[in-house]
């Protein structure tokens, strides 16, 4: 298998291509790694010969626009990693040298023009379009990265073959950003000096591009804002939307509380929440490969594994939290299970939101209205306060606690009795 396809989007006939082809040969040289060199034209075609015999493969895309040539080239390329570049030397192939000596800690590498380091030497009007491109898809999607709309990246070609790449223009770049958060796979940038070659951007160019993005920034905020996203609870935790911050810090808080016992803690179907993350001692366990995936840069001890049918011993745990589970599975073993797993004596902490009231069933249609991603229709074992602690009962668990976010949600805490002596 190669190591190493260098694709190099060439839109423009002007692009000195042979120039960036002949520069990127001899820094891909010094790397010690087989690597392949790809041009994706999308509309240069004029120079294809001139290109192959440079050096590169050359491959024409079916449509005009960058998203067009960025699939043709990625359904080209061979190589275990995947540098996308520009062809007009903005990008200089000097940087991959860079890149590659970083890849093995990341999913994503970015090539980034606005982190503490780099140097963009722009045009002051699009240095502001840029800036304000980049800040308004940053919060808009949540994106914990300064530069999204560079083009200059290495992937991890296992990783970016899951994404589906199906944007005509630039907004690829976002497409494919959003797709690896979501996926919970490690994205970092690295600083370098660019220096884009003088081209006059006009208000009728900015508009177009404007628009471009326009068209997808609605189903890029709603993928961005599923519940399937990795790290969906975790930036709940830290959102800037007050209600929702509440919420999740309400939650840590009655959680933390209600732990009294000093020994290892396992959170079932912990998702990508802080506590599992941050909290000291704490196993997760979680069905969703993307949200282990994503908290194990925070916590090595999470792994995927069933509610159903937890990979632990019986007794393992002086502390067992299961928290918005159990109305996700129509299943009834998802109690019993934390039971076994947990030491006599030790504590079961339960949460999950309370459709004996009005409140949760209000806040339920709210986010079907506002938040379609969301948890509007996902829970599909609705349980009750008086329900939830019949089951813990019937468990033979012995109720000791309970607290409430806005009556909307519950979180009861209960005690397994210890063995007795014979």
């Amino acid at each position: 298998m190669t190591d190493l396809s260098v694709i190099i989007l060439a839109p423009n006939r002007q692009d000195p291509v042979a120039t960036v082809i002949r520069e990127t040969k001899e820094v891909c040289a010094d790397l010690k790694a087989s690597f392949e060199i790809i041009v994706a034209d999308s509309g240069s075609g004029d120079a294809t010969a001139e290109w192959a015999a440079a050096g590169a493969t050359v491959v024409n895309a079916p449509g005009p626009g960058y998203g067009a040539a960025l699939r043709a080239g990625l359904a080209q390329a061979a190589g275990e990693w995947i540098l996308t570049m520009d062809a007009d030397l903005s990008h200089s192939p000097r940087f991959i040298e860079r890149l590659w000596a970083k890849r093995e800690a990341f999913d994503l590498l970015i090539a980034s023009r606005y982190v503490r380091g780099s140097y963009a030497r722009m045009p002051w009007l699009r240095s502001v379009c840029s800036r304000m491109l980049n800040g308004f898809f940053r919060r808009l999607l949540a994106l914990p990265v300064h530069d999204v709309s560079s083009g200059f990246r290495l992937h991890r070609a296992k990783t970016l073959a899951q994404i589906q790449v199906t944007g005509a223009g630039f907004e690829v770049l976002e497409q494919v950003l959003v797709g690896m958060y979501n996926r919970g796979s490690l994205v970092a940038e690295a600083p370098f000096y660019y220096r884009p070659r003088q081209r006059r951007v006009t208000l009728g160019r900015f508009w177009r591009l404007a628009l471009d993005y326009a068209r997808t920034a609605w189903q890029l905020w709603k993928t961005r804002n599923s519940i399937e996203a990795a790290d969906y609870d975790f930036r709940g935790f830290y959102s800037r939307h007050p209600f929702q911050r509440y919420w999740q810090r309400r939650r840590y808080r009655i959680v933390t509380d209600f732990i009294d016992r000093h020994g290892p803690i396992l959170d079932v179907g912990c998702g990508s929440g802080v506590f599992s993350a941050h909290y000291p001692r704490v196993t997760g366990t979680d069905a969703n490969a993307d949200k282990i995936r994503f908290l194990s840069q925070f916590n090595p001890d999470v792994r995927v594994a069933s509610a159903l049918e937890l990979p632990f011993a019986d007794g393992s745990f002086t502390t067992v939290v299961c928290s918005q589970v159990i109305e996700h599975l129509l299943s009834d073993r998802v109690l019993p299970e934390c039971a076994r797993v947990l030491a006599p004596g030790g504590e079961m902490i339960v949460g999950t939101v309370d459709y004996g009231s009005w409140q949760w069933p209000t806040i339920e249609a709210l986010y079907r209205i506002f938040q379609p991603a969301g948890y509007a229709d996902e829970h599909v074992n609705r349980y009750t306060r008086p329900r939830l602690r019949d089951e813990l009962r019937a468990l033979g668990l012995e109720l000791v606690g309970a607290a409430d976010i806005l009556r909307a949600e519950f979180v009861i805490k209960a005690v397994k009795p210890k063995a007795e002596r014979g």
